[in-house]
């Protein structure tokens, strides 16, 4: 049977999600815990990967199992022992041919900054100090919503066929402070979420009016958007799919 575990991890002391040789990464240690739980070898596929520092609320991925298992007792043998940057939220059993990857209909992103000093949020949030203009970052948001290819915020050295992505929600939020930039859409190209809170914040100093922004999106070229933010202040916080593709 085909399983979906619905991870959260801190990912300050990871190299990014995906395996990588000579690195620590959230996929290996989820791969040894099942493989010792389980006494074989179990490969996991994520919705998708996250860069080295980048945390998730909810990160999908779908292993395959051939003898009957517990889902809940599974899922608490496996935070028993992985370490205390990982847990496991959820197993749910879903149709055999259900992928991670491909079946996601869309993924939400935030990006949490804050403007005054505090110790508690080192490593999880951007301290960003200058004042920002809100009402052009939200023109700059909604912008964005009506475009489709984001070439000018991907990495320059990607394997994608193509740059298209439909964005279904942009909005940047302030409270107290604290600044949370929310980003929804159907996939996300490699380094695009960092890329754009970087740019909209040269849009919020008066560096690039909305006009620029829109502009800067039609030329396609990476060089010209604003250069990425910290990792640490990025969070995979939902990944959704069809309700059908749940057995249970």
């Amino acid at each position: 049977m085909r399983f979906f575990l619905d991870i959260r991890y801190n990912g300050s002391s990871f190299h990014g999600w995906q395996v990588q040789q000579n690195a620590h990464s959230v996929q290996a240690e989820i791969e040894q815990c099942l493989g010792t739980l389980l006494g074989t070898p179990t490969p996991v596929t994520g919705s998708g990967r996250t860069d080295s520092g980048v945390h998730a609320l909810q990160q999908i991925a779908h292993i395959d199992l051939h003898k009957e298992i517990d889902p809940e007792k599974l899922r608490y043998q496996m935070n028993a022992l992985l370490p205390s940057s990982i847990s496991v939220n959820g197993i749910r059993a879903v149709q055999p041919e259900a992928h991670a990857r491909f079946d996601a209909v869309r993924r939400t992103y935030h990006y949490h900054i804050h403007s005054q000093k505090d110790p508690f949020k080192k490593g999880f949030s951007f301290y960003y100090r200058p004042a920002l203009d809100t009402r052009a970052i939200g023109e700059a948001c909604r912008i964005l919503i009506g475009h489709r290819d984001f070439e000018s915020f991907s990495k320059v050295k990607t394997e994608v066929n193509n740059f298209l992505c439909d964005i279904m929600e942009a909005r940047w939020e302030c409270t107290d402070g604290d600044t949370v930039f929310v980003i929804t859409a159907n996939r996300f190209l490699r380094g695009m979420v960092r890329a754009i809170v970087g740019t909209l914040l040269n849009v919020g100093l008066g560096k690039l009016s909305p006009r620029d922004f829109d502009y800067l999106i039609q030329q396609r070229d990476r060089a010209n958007a604003g250069a990425s933010v910290p990792a640490d202040g990025l969070y995979l916080t939902a990944v959704h799919y069809p309700e059908n593709i749940y057995l249970t």
